[in-house]
């Protein structure tokens, strides 16, 4: 069957449709190397990642090369200059513990599998019952569950339920100056996270500092990390500002996020958390190298630095007769004496009629009486035993059983307790404030940028989430050594998890499950196109089922008019022939007659072709006629009968009047 053009137009679409599908989903599972490389910053050399190939019989197989063989566990992995490959991961990687290219205070990966630097808090919780007061949750250094890099390891928060406190002394320590702080680490929720943080604290210089006494309230310089307890997602950023006038320590907050973090908790994956501060007292957070806020020290940070210069009077109160009300009830008002305040809002309906059929005498509900009484009952301990009551059989065909009672309606002459109007208060004073007096307290501090200094690191947690994944930690004086140190760790944890993501169809899929409407989109998403497409580009009918009258092809008047000529003389003289041969030898007269006949007709078919040529002679004068608007011929037009003349003749004639109207 011949499909028209719409049709193969249609096919194509569909096809190309499918096509870009299908492309689509094989992009997913590709991992774009260069735009890793721009975001981070990489070269070629710096980044050496191995695309695998697969091939029709067997896969490629990769073995991790160390010195040292520190994972007891399996016995795979390897520290240092190891190339490996992972059940999860698509392609082959080579893996090197980073290494700082600038100067630090500290640079920890984890990667030698020990936590020899590190020291575990041996204290109690000061706040805290006997049963969970001890520093008791377990640590460990393993490779991640999902997305594994061969050869990388991290700290680990084992247990669930419990305080967890471990910390490490930096290089030197770190004093606030004319260089930036950068802080930075990676964390992983590889369970999700109900209720806990994964904050870090940047413990104080100070003389009493020992870190097997590490606990909740040993002194910090900064705290900076995530934080979620039920559906609150912070990132936070807490310093401790000393007060110059008292030496006094308060906590400063900086404003939160201006975005969404839920993301960042729940979807199982690495993410790079950094903190820069600035001499110039400017500082801002980071997420995956993107910032998600950032603001001043001095402006945005609650409360702020420096307090206000004057303050409320505490010794000054309001006098008794500041009159603070603006507006008060017109004290001429008087009650109008046809205000009911005793009539009621709702009253019976007066027009309202108890309905035909209604049982005054039957009650809605009558006892059970199919009910028994338990063989347990005990009518000196329970009382008598009566039977449950049930809707009344009777009243299930009725309008309503028991007494009727009128329906309310609103009162119409109700108008509830009169009150006076408000008119303005002429003695009305203002809202009453204290007076301002000098705050005795004031100082202004042009530069908290200069913190207490801080020598070690530490996470004191409590988590209800086991599991929770911190690698890669780097405190430095300089940006660029943190995006270098971050694009040779967590470039490749980022670069295996955007190959191991599932592709598009499997991510609907995934999101249908937690939320089962979607799929009423999807089918939407899908069907409704699919059926536009049916319906406008569905085949029509061909030419060929359909069946067309045959018409002649137009010609001129002229030439229809000598082709009619021609045919009625043929016919005539045919007819004529015939009765000749029917008859036998006629008459004189009748043949005369006959060809008198003739004669008289050819005559005037001419005159009636001469009136048509006249006709066409005026219709090409006016110039605005058509040519299918020639003049009616009718009957009466064409060649009157004759009187006597023969019966063929005279049906001979009507045929050919007949043709002509046709034709007209």
């Amino acid at each position: 069957m011949k499909l028209d053009r719409g049709w193969m137009w249609c096919m194509l679409l569909l096809f190309s449709l499918a096509l870009a599908a299908v492309a689509a989903q094989e992009s997913q599972m590709e991992v774009d190397v260069s735009d890793v490389e721009d975001n981070m910053g990489l070269d070629e050399e710096e980044l050496k990642v191995l695309m695998g190939e697969e091939e029709e019989e067997e896969e490629e197989e990769a073995t991790v090369i160390d010195d040292d063989n520190f994972d007891e566990a399996d016995g795979k992995a390897t520290a240092k200059g190891e190339a490996g490959t992972d059940g999860n991961v698509s392609f082959q990687v080579t893996y090197k513990t980073p290494i700082p290219t600038g100067e630090v205070y500290l640079a920890e990966t984890f990667d030698d599998g020990s936590l020899d630097r590190w020291q575990l808090s041996k204290t109690v919780k000061g706040d805290a019952d006997d049963e969970i007061a001890k520093y008791d949750g377990k640590w460990a250094v393993e490779q991640l569950k999902e997305n594994k890099v061969p050869g990388d390891l991290g700290l680990v928060l084992k247990s669930r339920a419990k305080h967890h406190a471990i910390s490490a002394m930096l290089n030197k320590p770190f004093v606030f100056q004319d260089e930036p702080l950068v802080v930075q680490y990676e964390v992983n929720f590889q369970d999700g996270i109900d209720c806990g943080g994964a904050y870090i604290k940047l413990l104080s210089d100070t003389d009493d500092l020992n870190l097997e006494q590490f606990h909740d309230r040993t002194s910090y310089t900064i705290m900076f990390g995530p934080d979620k307890c039920g559906e609150d997602y912070k990132l936070h950023f807490i310093f401790q500002h000393k007060n110059p006038l008292n030496k006094d320590l308060e906590e400063k907050h900086a404003k939160r996020a201006d975005v969404d973090l839920k993301k960042f908790y729940t979807d199982k994956k690495t993410h790079l958390y950094t903190l820069v501060l600035n001499p110039d007292n400017s500082y801002e957070m980071l997420i995956d190298q993107s910032s998600v806020s950032r603001g001043s020290l001095l402006h945005d940070v609650v409360p702020p630095v420096n307090p206000h210069k004057e303050i409320d009077d505490p010794k000054d109160s309001k006098p008794e007769d500041w009159d603070e009300r603006a507006k008060i009830p017109d004290p001429e008002a008087v009650k109008p004496d046809d205000w009911d305040e005793e009539a009621p809002a709702k009253i019976d309906d007066p027009d309202a009629l108890k309905p035909e059929g209604w049982l005054d005498d039957e009650p809605e509900f009558v006892p059970d009486p199919n009910a028994e009484k338990p063989e347990d009952w005990d009518e000196e301990m329970d009382g008598e035993w009566e039977a449950p009551q049930i809707p009344n059989p009777a009243c299930e065909t009725a309008p309503g059983c028991g007494e009727w009672k009128h329906p309310q309606i609103n009162n119409p002459q109700y108008k509830g307790k009169w009150k006076a109007p408000l008119v303005d208060n002429l003695n009305y004073q203002g809202v009453w404030k204290p007076r301002k007096i000098d705050n005795p307290d004031y100082f202004e501090d042009l530069q908290p940028f200069r913190m207490t200094p801080f020598k070690a690191l530490g996470l004191e947690l409590w988590s209800m989430t086991s599991d929770i994944y911190f690698d890669n930690f780097i405190i430095t004086s300089h940006k660029e050594v943190a995006d270098r140190w971050a694009s040779d760790s967590w470039g490749l944890k980022k670069l295996v998890a955007s190959a191991n993501e599932p592709g598009i169809f499997a991510q609907l899929t995934l999101a249908a499950e937690e939320r089962p409407w979607l799929w009423v989109i999807y089918i939407l998403t899908v069907g409704l196109p699919v059926g536009l497409v049916v319906l406008f580009c569905w085949p029509k009918k061909t030419e060929d089922d359909y069946v067309y009258k045959k018409v002649d092809v137009p010609r001129t008047e002229v030439e229809e008019e000598d082709e009619e000529e021609e045919e009625e003389e043929a016919a005539a003289e045919e007819e004529s022939k015939s009765a000749v041969a029917a008859d036998g030898a006629a008459a004189a007269e009748p043949t005369e007659e006959t060809e008198e006949g003739e004669e008289e007709d050819n005559e005037d078919a001419n005159a009636g072709g001469d009136n048509l040529e006249e006709d066409d002679e005026e219709e090409e004068e006016e110039n605005g006629e058509e040519e299918s608007k020639a003049p009616e011929r009718t009957l009466e037009d064409e060649v009157e009968p004759k009187e006597g003349g023969d019966i063929v003749e005279e049906s001979h004639k009507q045929s050919v009047r007949k043709r002509r109207v046709r034709k007209d």
